[in-house]
């Protein structure tokens, strides 16, 4: 990579978001399920390729998690991004299937590259992370819906705020075809137990399927969010593709299926991102698998970008975040600072949620709040403040540190308050701690809290 220019930041785009993402992979391991139809078996981690590039760079560094992290922070700063605030994501299968030890070692490597320290233990590691340089702010796991639920206590003391669910389709019979080893009632449940404890939910959904259709599949994603038992508050879009030693790769050359042209791709997947409401953000669009690894299927990794900008060429609006969010509307306009707070509720697993955003008249979202009330509980699931991301201390001209983040949780307290409810608890990365306190919350186990 060529040295950038002196305040050059070499591909914004990475943290245009507000946070700087560091992606850990996982050393390879057998789901104990056994392997889905769609999922290769190529000797790196589950449903991956060798030269997916996480993948390389991970194995390069023998899938140590400390190595991994103090690799991806050092290529951010030489790209000269903020790595104040770091949003951790631990990829390559399911994390909590993988043994105890292993998982808190893990973390633990992740929590002591960010610290540039070795901590004696993880609670250690958690407490330097609150003040320390490169902090993590938010941290993911992938997961599967039939086993997260057990964990959810042990995700909270990893630290763990967000969690994707393989979900695929909400379909049984489908299900049982491509071997994927739970049920829909799986994807209800986890939904509901990760909701109220204030995890922010992600659904991996994967169009094309063996047993489904265009029809099938655009109803059952509206259903995703016509159905309160679902609702996620995040998408991954992945077109089915057919990968070598696959089980569906033979089920293919023996002409019993036969993926979505790069047409119906294009077709479903502008269809899904249509309906998709505004409390939900699609992470991504296509999976970024070589094309020399796929057998069948679409090979086009930059898809969303193709059909973005043919929404921006017809005027058309789309509801969901990222299209909305303030770093990619600057990047093509400049955009008006007059802001106001919107308010969206909606049902959701058996609560009611409470969708905060603060806009500009032509709907460009600079940040918002998903708040939680249930049994007389309340909890906020996400705070998030969007835009280029900025070292800690640095003053903002548009949406970063200039109180946005207090305003919304402001208003987020005068709803628990008007719903006489006495307490309001925060799903906080660790490296925020710091930041709610200032605002009178109290950690209490692994939330911060503020009675009122």
């Amino acid at each position: 990579m060529l040295k950038p220019k002196k305040n050059e930041v070499r591909k914004p785009t990475k943290t245009l978001s507000g946070i700087t993402p560091v992606a850990v992979m996982l050393p390879p391991r057998k789901c104990e399920h056994g392997d889905c139809l769609y999922c290769p078996s190529l000797n790196v981690p589950q449903s991956y390729t060798p030269k997916s590039p996480v993948v390389m760079r991970a194995k390069e560094l023998n899938y140590d998690a400390y190595k991994q992290v103090k690799a991806r922070i050092n290529a951010f700063k030489a790209m000269h991004h903020p790595t104040e605030k770091i949003e951790l994501i631990i990829m390559g299968g399911t994390f909590l299937e993988y043994p105890e030890k292993f998982q808190s070692e893990f973390i633990k490597g992740c929590y002591d590259a960010m610290n540039q320290k070795t901590s004696k233990n993880l609670k250690q590691a958690q407490k330097l992370n609150e003040k320390a340089e490169h902090r993590c702010v938010a941290l993911c796991v992938e997961t599967r819906p039939d086993v997260c639920s057990k964990h959810i206590d042990k995700m909270r003391e990893f630290g763990v705020t967000r969690v994707e669910l393989g979900v695929q389709i909400i379909d049984d019979k489908i299900y049982k075809k491509i071997q994927r080893g739970h049920t829909v009632k799986d994807v209800i449940n986890a939904t509901k137990n990760l909701k109220n404890a204030g995890f922010k939910i992600g659904y991996h959904i994967m169009p094309g399927l063996p047993g489904s259709n265009f029809k099938k599949d655009l109803r059952l994603f509206k259903k995703l969010f016509s159905d309160e038992r679902f609702k996620p508050d995040q998408l991954k879009l992945y077109p089915c593709q057919v990968i070598p030693s696959s089980g569906l790769e033979e089920v293919y050359w023996k002409g019993g299926y036969k993926p979505y042209t790069k047409k119906e791709t294009e077709h479903i997947l502008i269809e899904m991102l249509k309906v998709v409401p505004r409390y939900c953000r699609v992470m991504r669009v296509m999976r970024e698998i070589p094309p020399e690894y796929i057998v069948a299927g679409i090979i086009n990794i930059d898809l969303r970008k193709d059909i973005e900008a043919e929404f921006r060429k017809k005027n058309s609006k789309l509801k969901e975040i990222r299209y909305r969010e303030i770093g990619f509307a600057l990047r093509r306009k400049e955009v008006n600072l007059d802001l106001d707070l919107k308010i969206t509720k909606y049902k959701s697993s058996g609560g009611k949620e409470y969708f905060l955003e603060i806009v500009n008249k032509n709907d460009i979202l600079f940040g918002l709040l998903r708040l939680r009330l249930f049994d007389n509980f309340a909890i906020i699931r996400e705070i998030h403040v969007y835009g280029q991301a900025l070292k800690l201390g640095e003053k903002g001209k548009t949406s970063q540190h200039r109180g946005l983040g207090k305003w919304l949780m402001e208003e987020a307290e005068k709803i628990v308050k008007k719903n006489k409810v006495k307490k309001l608890s925060v799903i906080s990365g660790v490296g925020v701690r710091e930041y709610y306190k200032k605002l009178g919350y109290k950690l209490d186990k692994t939330y911060m809290v503020k009675k009122f």
